[in-house]
């Protein structure tokens, strides 16, 4: 493996789970396979390259919480050759809130299974609205290249290749609280290089977590 995109063609069993969201306040749970993960990515990639012309070397803000959603986007800005950062942004991603201000903006509801929002969001793209119509295969007309630039967070750059040597491959399923951008996509990266899963439990206690991590079979960080 030499770039990102390729992650979720690794793993040995593409029906097991990926990535699992809970929202306590809620009682959502959202289970992804990597097959249903690579289906959502490729839908994204082909909004983001179809519908906002995204090319190689774009700057995409993902202004989510720790959630499936931010997953797919990280891994659709890999797949076309974006980079995830934090400021400097072409496009900006928002949740329901509506809080970006780059030239182009995309919004997320975060309701259930990625749900349009009730009523469009002045603005903003529906992210509910816009991606689900898009084709379920995407093939990059220029891939990523090692020496491409994946993140630019907290003032750090890492390229396909940094994130590639600098994480350690995790085959176990992690139970985490929301956290930030930086570690969802390292966690993201573990999993997908090492056969593990990730599960992340919003609005949760230590206590929810734990009871979370023993209904699961996995480990709570």
């Amino acid at each position: 493996m030499r770039t990102l995109d390729q992650l979720l063609r690794t793993s040995a069993d593409p029906s097991q789970p990926l990535l699992t969201y809970y929202d306590m306040s809620t009682g959502e749970r959202v289970e992804l396979s990597t097959i249903t993960t690579a289906n959502w990515v490729a839908k994204t990639s082909n909004f983001l390259v179809d519908e906002l012309e995204v090319e190689p070397g774009a700057r995409i803000r993902i202004g989510l919480p720790s959630h499936w959603l931010t997953a797919v986007w990280i891994l659709s800005a890999w797949n076309v050759g974006a980079a995830v950062v934090d400021s400097g942004a072409d496009i900006g991603l928002s949740g329901p809130e509506l809080l970006a201000d780059e030239p182009v903006r995309v919004a997320a509801s975060l309701r259930p299974l990625g749900g349009r929002f009730a009523s469009p969001p002045e603005g903003f793209l529906d992210l509910g609205a816009e991606v689900p119509g898009h084709g379920d295969r995407f093939v990059a007309l220029d891939p990523p290249q090692p020496s491409t630039l994946a993140l630019d967070l907290d003032g750090v750059e890492r390229t396909h290749a940094d994130l590639l040597t600098q994480v350690s491959p995790d085959d176990t399923r992690r139970v985490v609280a929301p956290g930030s951008l930086v570690r969802d996509a390292e966690l993201l990266v573990a999993a997908c290089l090492g056969g593990g899963s990730l599960v992340v439990v919003a609005s949760a206690t230590p206590e929810q977590i734990s009871r979370v991590a023993a209904q699961e079979g996995g480990r709570a960080d």
